[in-house]
């Protein structure tokens, strides 16, 4: 088990209730900047009626208007603004690959409290001036590779901005350097650590990484398993969005049971995502949250559209957080077919515990003769593809990995098995799913 410490106590170990005051005291703050300086936010608390003064405590919440992407794309580029312009010193944002990007303005204070809740989490694995963290999320707009390595710097680590791409040179870092802490997506990761198997390095002798924090794209405890087997690792889920303060904003520990939350600076709900109504602990939903520390852009009740669980029980390390759990899905990412919720992750669930396949696959959804299809691709290992050169085994791993797949999702799929190397490589988030239909 990787080696973990607690890096602000007072905060993270805080007594619940002393921690809820602080949240109301502070959503109070937030609700009453918005509302004098956010006009979006004083027209829709004005059409439902809520005035700053009903905000008394976290339980007012509901009271409050949600906010989607949408409007971030509406008053592109600084309508949700809460300060002058003259006071944001950073902009951060989606790729915008499709119309408008989402961007999100930070002051010096809110880049100091997104560097704070990145220090948290590499605290978790045991950061400290000691190790060497190579950083292969992308840099610029996406909120990965500054968050890395603001957070990196801040516990005293040696950091390795590399970015993402060019494989062959982060091997050679990583080897040359002897970097300990691995930061990308979990799909890059599982790609490195191939790369670096096929170049007949040991991890553990040529490579010394130690931990990783992956994030920014949802994975299975199947593909956790997997990565720590390719890097000899403890892999630790990181979570965070642009709009709310990149990486950071969730993190496990060396318990693995759930991301703790930084509630002194988000609150998180649960809310069912048809009807908008809160949902309790340990029920999945999808996850809202709401700043309140944020100066630049704050954001109330943002709906992310991952859907996941929030747990309140006490957690071993010693912090006192509510835990989010895994990311099961989103809302806007699920696939319909034939009528039936197809979320990735399913897939990838089955995948990662079938024997002789690799951690990569597309799902391509098409409609033919007016029905809707779905083709899983997924390559199989090296090792199985030089074992296996019989037709009929192949077709047996086919209708193993059709079965599994229709006894959790519900219905027959098209399973493609091809050979290693040939799906598509991302460096940054993994585009799995192909829907023709959209064409």
């Amino acid at each position: 088990m990787a080696k973990s410490r607690i890096y602000n106590p007072e905060m993270e170990c805080m007594h619940p209730e002393q921690r809820k005051a602080l949240q109301g005291e502070r959503l109070r703050q937030t609700v009453n900047r918005v509302y004098d300086n956010v006009p979006l936010y004083r027209e829709r608390m004005d059409e439902k009626g809520v005035s700053p003064e009903d905000i008394k405590s976290v339980e007012d919440l509901k009271l409050l208007p949600f906010t989607e992407k949408t409007d971030l794309r509406d008053t592109f580029p600084f309508g949700l603004l809460a300060v002058p312009k003259e006071k944001i010193v950073r902009i951060q944002g989606s790729s915008g690959t499709t119309g408008k990007p989402i961007v999100s303005g930070y002051t010096e204070h809110d880049v100091a409290v997104w560097t704070e809740m990145v220090s948290r989490a590499l605290g978790a694995v045991g950061a400290d001036e000691q190790d060497i963290v190579q950083v292969c999320y992308g840099y610029g707009l996406f909120t990965g590779g500054l968050g890395a390595h603001q957070g990196a710097t801040n516990v005293g680590a040696m950091v390795i901005p590399m970015s993402s791409g060019n494989t062959q040179r982060q091997i050679m870092m990583m080897q040359e350097l002897g970097s300990t802490i691995l930061c990308c997506t979990p799909s890059y990761a599982a790609y490195l650590g191939e790369a670096i198997h096929d170049a007949g390095l040991i991890p553990g002798k040529d490579i010394k990484l130690r931990a990783g924090l992956f994030g920014a794209e949802p994975w299975t405890e199947g593909m956790r398993k997997r990565i720590e087997e390719l890097l000899g690792i403890q892999a630790h889920d990181i979570y965070g969005l642009t709009e709310i303060a990149g990486p950071g904003v969730a993190f496990e520990c060396e318990e693995k049971n759930g991301s703790h939350i930084n509630e002194d600076h988000v609150i998180a709900e649960i809310i069912d995502p048809a009807t908008g109504e809160q949902l309790p602990y340990g029920t999945a939903g999808e996850l809202v949250f709401t700043t309140i520390t944020k100066e630049g852009m704050p954001m109330l009740r943002y709906r992310t559209h991952d859907i996941c669980t929030l747990y309140n029980d006490v957690c071993k390390c010693g912090r006192t957080t509510v835990r989010m759990g895994r990311i099961t899905g989103r809302t806007d990412d699920m696939i319909i077919v034939r009528g039936v919720n197809v979320f990735p992750s399913q897939i990838e669930t089955v995948l990662v515990k079938t024997p002789g396949v690799a951690p990569h696959y597309q799902l391509i959804v098409d409609r033919v003769n007016n029905a809707d299809t779905l083709e899983v691709k997924v390559e199989m290992t090296g090792e199985l593809f030089e074992q296996n050169d019989s037709l009929g085994e192949m077709q047996k791993l086919q209708k193993q990995i059709r079965d599994q797949i229709k006894s959790v999702v519900g219905i027959l799929t098209k399973v493609t098995i091809t050979a290693p190397k040939t799906l598509p490589r991302s460096e940054g988030k993994a585009k799995r799913v192909i829907d023709n239909r959209k064409l």
